[in-house]
């Protein structure tokens, strides 16, 4: 109990893990090298920066990455707690402001007095129980070492991030506020398109010139992060039935759904900043403006920040971890984060979570937390480990890798909400254990 476990890595599976065990009476050495060091991706000094878009996805228990954010939130999740303090209008989505929601989880940890803040980058691995949460942009040096631990150079997928435009910049003669279908409230800026407009924009995102990414083709893009260029060559109708979809939006204007449309999302409290949902890219910087500038709206739009793209790496995880993301031959390590395959910020906190609770469980003599395959928690533990068919790819939590019920549902959307309640009850019931009852806030 008296020797700190290390955690390398302050993003949203370190932060959660230096947490958990923290807030059980376990001392922690948190280690980030940011400021001192910055990755391509990141941009602030603070933990948990989310460097795509700023959404954590679905919040209705119908959907499998709201049941795992209801999961979180019963168990305890500091990033869901942060989250749901600096929420934004989404629809029925969850979305944050990225500046206020990084900063509560900053300072939320450094008021910890059992969690020490190292700022130096790390190269090796540390002594002692370690939680590796490095993410998929792991330094060279670490990378490194990981791939000389673990027999292997990895393996790796590219992400991509949208651009940023401010609301002031929008020209809403041409946009309208509204949710797909009329869910929630009307969050989302929606930026119509005729048909004309949509093929001439589709041809020239077609041709337009990509920023070099060393390594990267089109073949090796995680599909949930696919840049909106490389969707648009896959055929003319292909974005019209993916982020320009103009299904559930109808147009206040004509009484009519538009051909195509584009969909801003609040991206910071105040509501003065947007960003493009769908449109993650790798286009140069002078393309993105003079392509995107061709949707109406935002002919004059002003950007405050540029679509980018890096590579993300991830382990031959159901080779080397165990459900509890312990790395079989030297269980004193763990990992967790993207780097473990689970992909997505909410499958990342969940990881960081049981990392974090199985350590200390460990450390004070408990009995590890036994998250089922029934509860979402667990079922991304199972697949990282040995639910995988074929060659490991990076997973979204979704109910086809959650234990299915045995018996009927009719209707899929009743089907889930019974999976939901199915797993729900379970962690209730696995919180009562006193590995829950001992916590110190």
């Amino acid at each position: 109990m008296t020797e700190p476990v290390t955690v390398v890595g302050a993003g949203l599976a370190g932060a959660e893990a230096a947490w958990q065990l923290s807030i059980r009476g376990i001392p922690v050495r948190l280690v980030e090298m940011k400021p001192a060091k910055m990755t391509p991706a990141h941009s602030s000094p603070y933990f948990a920066e989310l460097v795509c878009s700023n959404s954590l996805r679905s919040d209705e228990l119908t959907n499998a990455v709201g049941l795992l954010k209801e999961e979180l939130r019963r168990t305890g999740s500091l990033i869901m707690l942060c989250a749901d303090e600096h929420r934004v209008a989404a629809g029925g989505a969850l979305a944050v402001d990225r500046v206020g929601f990084a900063k509560a989880v900053t300072d939320r940890l450094l008021s910890r007095e059992n969690v020490m803040i190292v700022s130096e980058e790390v190269v090796d691995f540390p002594e002692g129980d370690v939680i590796i949460a490095t993410g998929p942009l792991t330094a060279d040096a670490l990378a490194d070492r990981i791939a000389e631990r673990t027999g292997g150079e990895g393996l790796h997928f590219f992400d991509a991030a949208a651009p940023i435009v401010t609301l002031a910049s929008v020209d809403m003669e041409s946009a309208y506020f509204a949710s797909r279908y009329d869910k929630g409230t009307a969050d989302y800026v929606n930026c119509p398109m005729t048909q004309e407009e949509y093929l001439a924009f589709w041809h020239e995102l077609c041709h337009a010139k990509e920023a070099h990414v060393h390594g990267f083709d089109d073949g090796g893009v995680f599909e949930g992060c696919m840049p909106v260029e490389v969707m648009a060559r896959r055929g003319e109708d292909t974005l019209r039935y993916g982020p320009m979809k103009p299904v559930g939006l109808r147009n206040p204007r004509t009484g009519q759904e538009d051909y195509a449309v584009v969909q801003l999302r609040r991206d910071d409290a105040e509501g003065t900043l947007y960003n493009l949902v769908g449109f993650q890219t790798h286009l140069t910087f002078g393309e993105q403006k003079r392509v995107f500038s061709m949707i109406p709206a935002l002919r004059d739009a002003e950007f405050v920040r540029w679509g980018v793209m890096h590579r993300n790496t991830y382990l031959d995880s159901p080779r080397l971890l165990d459900k509890y993301y312990r790395l079989r031959e030297e269980p004193r390590i763990r990992f967790a984060g993207q780097m473990t395959g689970v992909e997505g910020y909410v499958e990342s906190c969940a990881s960081g979570m049981l990392a974090g609770l199985t350590l200390a469980a460990e450390r004070l003599g408990l009995p590890l937390p036994e998250f089922s395959q029934e509860t979402a928690i667990g079922a991304l533990g199972y697949y990282i480990s040995q639910g995988s068919v074929g060659d490991f790819q990076p997973m979204n939590v979704n109910f086809g890798i959650i234990s299915q019920l045995g018996y009927r549902v009719r209707g899929k959307r009743n089907r889930n909400a019974a999976l939901s309640e199915r797993s729900l009850a379970a962690v209730d019931e696995l919180i009562k254990g006193e590995l829950w009852t001992c916590v110190s806030l």
